[in-house]
C-alpha cells in the first residue's frame, strides 16, 4: 500500500505540472503553430523552454504512471529438515522435512537445487534450513544452509538392490481397473505403441506428478496432428495410491487435465489404478520407489516407452524428459528403427 500511494502521489504530481503546460490546452504556453510569434527578443528562447519542459512533463508521466501490479507466479516456504540423500545426476536432493506451514506436513521429498554447487557439499544426515519456491510449472530450493551430523541411511538402504526394467524385456501382463471401473491387463494393448508413467493425484510439487501429466497431454495433442500415429499408439497413467485415487478419482483428475470434463471418453489415454500389490509389482518391474509418509507419498518417476510386442524399448527417469522427444522416440519406434 505504501509503494502504491507513493507511485500515485507522484502521478497525481506529474499530471497537475504537465497540464499546466499542455501543448494542446488552450491556456498553455506554446503558442498555436499558426499563430504569430510573441513581439519579444527573447520569444523564441521562451518557446524552446516551454516545449522541453512540456516534453519532460510527458516523460516524467509516463515513468510514474499507475500500472496494474502483476499477480506473483512464485510461492515461497520456510523449509527445515534432514538430508536422507543426494543425487548429483538428477540436480536434487530428499530431505525429510518438518511440516512446510502453508503448504504441506512434515514427510519425505526430493528437491531440485538452485545452486547445484550445493550438492558437493551437502552429505545424507546434515540438518538443513532452505527457501522452498513453488511457480505454476515447477519448484526448487535456494539460501540453502546446512550442518553436519552423524550418518544416517535407512533411505539409502530402501533404495538398494531395486531393479529396473532392461529395452529388450517383456512387460508382464498386470491388471488393473481404468477410470470406468473396468478391468484391464497390459497385454491387451499389445499391437499398439504403449506409453505408460506413474502419478499420484494428491501430489503437491508442480514439477512431479502434475507435470508427469502435463507432459503426457502435450504428447497426446501432438500424436493427434498424425491420425496414423495416433491410432497406433495407446497412453497409460498407473496411480500409485490405490486407496485414495479410485476410479472416480481418476476420471475426475483426467477429464480435468485434457480439458474435457464430461466429454472425455478416454479411448486413447486411460488412468489405471489396481489392487495394492499388482500396483507395487508394476512399479518395482520399472525401478519405481514410492512409500507413505505423514499423508503423502515420497516417489521417484519413471515413464516407459512399449514396443507393439510387449517389449520395453525405453525408460525415461525424472521429469527432465520433454514431450517432443517422446513423440520423436514414437515416430522413429513406428518406422521400424529403435530410439537412441
Amino acid at each position: 500500500m505504501r509503494d502504491e500511494g507513493e507511485g500515485m502521489n507522484k502521478n497525481v504530481v506529474n499530471k497537475s505540472i504537465c497540464n499546466s503546460f499542455n501543448p494542446f490546452h488552450p491556456s498553455s504556453l506554446i503558442p498555436h503553430p499558426f499563430s504569430h510569434p510573441p513581439a519579444t527578443a527573447g520569444g523564441t528562447d521562451s518557446k524552446l523552454r516551454a516545449l522541453v519542459f512540456a516534453l519532460l512533463c510527458i516523460v516524467l508521466s509516463l515513468s510514474f504512471s499507475c500500472k496494474p501490479k502483476q499477480a506473483a507466479t512464485q510461492q515461497r516456504y520456510e523449509l527445515k529438515g534432514k538430508v536422507v540423500s543426494v543425487d548429483k545426476s538428477h540436480h536434487e536432493i530428499t530431505i525429510a522435512h518438518d511440516e512446510i506451514k502453508g503448504y504441506m506436513p512434515a514427510m519425505v521429498m526430493p528437491y531440485k537445487l538452485r545452486d547445484e554447487q550445493m550438492l558437493d557439499i551437502l552429505q545424507p544426515n546434515d540438518q538443513i534450513s532452505a527457501t522452498l519456491v513453488v511457480s505454476n510449472e515447477s519448484s526448487w530450493l535456494e539460501d540453502v544452509v546446512s550442518s553436519r551430523a552423524s550418518a544416517d541411511n535407512s533411505y539409502n538402504e530402501l533404495s538398494q538392490g531395486m531393479l529396473e526394467a532392461r529395452p529388450g524385456d517383456v512387460l508382464p501382463d498386470f491388471k488393473l481397473v481404468n477410470q470406468d471401473g473396468k478391468p484391464v491387463h497390459l497385454h491387451q494393448y499389445q499391437g499398439k505403441i504403449l506409453l505408460l508413467t506413474f502419478i499420484y493425484t494428491r501430489c503437491p510439487l508442480p514439477d512431479y506428478c502434475t507435470r508427469m501429466t502435463t507432459n503426457f497431454h502435450a504428447v497426446d495433442q501432438e500424436l493427434q496432428r498424425d491420425a496414423e500415429l495416433y491410432n497406433r499408439t495407446h497412453l497409460l497413467s498407473i496411480s500409485f495410491d490405490p486407496d485414495y485415487d479410485t476410479p472416480q478419482v481418476l476420471r475426475s483428475y483426467g477429464s480435468s487435465h485434457t480439458e474435457q470434463y464430461r466429454n472425455e471418453t478416454f479411448k486413447h489415454w486411460e488412468f489405471l489404478t489396481g489392487k495394492t500389490d499388482e500396483i507395487k509389482s508394476i512399479a518395482q518391474f520399472f525401478g519405481l520407489t514410492y512409500f507413505p509418509d505423514e499423508g503423502q507419498i515420497v516417489h521417484s518417476l519413471r515413464t516407459a516407452l512399449i514396443g507393439t510386442d510387449g517389449k520395453v524399448v525405453k525408460i525415461y527417469r525424472g521429469n527432465e524428459w520433454k514431450p517432443e522427444d517422446i513423440v520423436n522416440d514414437v515416430r522413429t519406434l513406428s518406422q521400424g528403427q529403435q530410439p537412441s
